[in-house]
């Protein structure tokens, strides 16, 4: 007799059939999808999009580890839009960083991309603040006469 073709194989951890149930049901969930606070719980729909993307990723033929189309395909992710894809990855991968972010924030977040570009923002002026720590060098008590673009006669009468 002919070998069944739903044989499962085990990739990290879990089977390819249940990521592909998974895909699928991120699918139909991504039509419905529209606050980042429930999309963001432990069973949101970012998280979870996030964490398949994640084992995807791993178990990836690719040397850059890219998610090839056929893939995405089986796991039926390809119609979930490839920049909201992108956005649950980075979610999931600095996951904690966000959640601290948000509980800091004094204003709600309405979408992933919001989000990063707060935490952009809030990382780029901290990297643009001096740091009080540094010690603020004094002018010399005497200025000595800069030589740049001057002829040496000018010095020698400035020294007389």
């Amino acid at each position: 007799m002919a070998k069944s073709s739903k044989t499962q194989t085990k990739v990290v951890g879990t089977t390819i059939d249940a990521m592909i149930k998974e895909g699928k049901a991120l699918a139909t969930i991504w039509k419905q999808t529209n606050s980042l606070t429930a999309s963001t719980k432990a069973k949101g729909f970012d998280t979870r999009l996030g964490k398949l993307l994640q084992q995807l990723k791993a178990s990836s033929s690719m040397d850059n580890g890219q998610i090839s189309r056929q893939v995405l395909t089986t796991h039926g992710l390809h119609v979930i839009d490839r920049r909201r894809r992108s956005e649950a990855l980075w979610f999931v991968e600095n996951e904690v960083e966000c959640r601290e972010f948000i509980k800091a924030s004094k204003k709600g977040f309405t979408s992933l991309t919001a989000l990063q570009a707060a935490m952009r923002k809030a990382s780029k002026e901290a990297d643009t603040k001096p740091a009080k720590a540094e010690p603020v060098k004094a002018a010399p008590a005497k200025a000595e006469p800069s030589n740049v673009g001057q002829p040496k006669a000018v010095h020698k009468a400035e020294s007389v």
